[in-house]
């Protein structure tokens, strides 16, 4: 009975490979959860939904109260620490100071990680990146830049990232 139970079990799991209508993730962007953490009253939620091949992610970016985005990325790193970008969600192409911004942000689909990820990260597919969300091992962050020197100055102006959530 034990032995059939285990092996119903594991033919149940699937393959890392394969993903679960359950395996779809969301980051709650806030300016607290940076590192170091922001004052601001900017906020964001990302959420991402992936094909059953685990092969394409789909995702959607929105943010508020926010002034100057310059670009949003999927980090491959842990809570409390800044690590590489692996996927890039947005760029302004580098126009700066752009004003403010409230609603969708960026909405697309992704069938590979950006091509630094693999040294960085150690992400070449996108089987890699599903596994490091899995895991607990990326997060989200905003980058605002209002193209003034010097940086840092406050909302609008932290090119290291504005707002940031953990992938869960």
């Amino acid at each position: 009975m034990i032995a059939t139970l285990t092996l119903t079990m594991l033919a149940m799991s699937g393959s890392p490979a394969s993903v679960m209508a359950s395996d779809n993730f969301v980051a709650v962007l806030s300016g607290a959860d940076e590192v170091p953490p922001r004052a601001t009253l900017a906020r964001g939620l990302a959420t991402f939904k992936w094909s059953k091949d685990g092969t394409e992610m789909s995702y959607t970016l929105t943010a508020a109260n926010i002034e100057n985005v310059a670009a949003a990325h999927i980090h491959c790193g842990v809570p409390g620490a800044n690590a590489p970008v692996g996927v890039t969600l947005y760029s302004s192409g580098g126009v700066f100071g752009a004003g403010r911004f409230d609603g969708v942000l960026a909405q697309a689909t992704k069938t590979a990680p950006d091509a630094a990820a693999a040294a960085a990260c150690g992400w070449v597919t996108m089987a890699d990146v599903f596994d490091a969300m899995k895991s607990g091992n990326t997060y989200v962050n905003v980058h605002t830049n209002d193209g003034v020197l010097p940086t840092n100055q406050g909302p609008g102006d932290f090119p290291g990232g504005e707002i940031r959530g953990q992938v869960r």
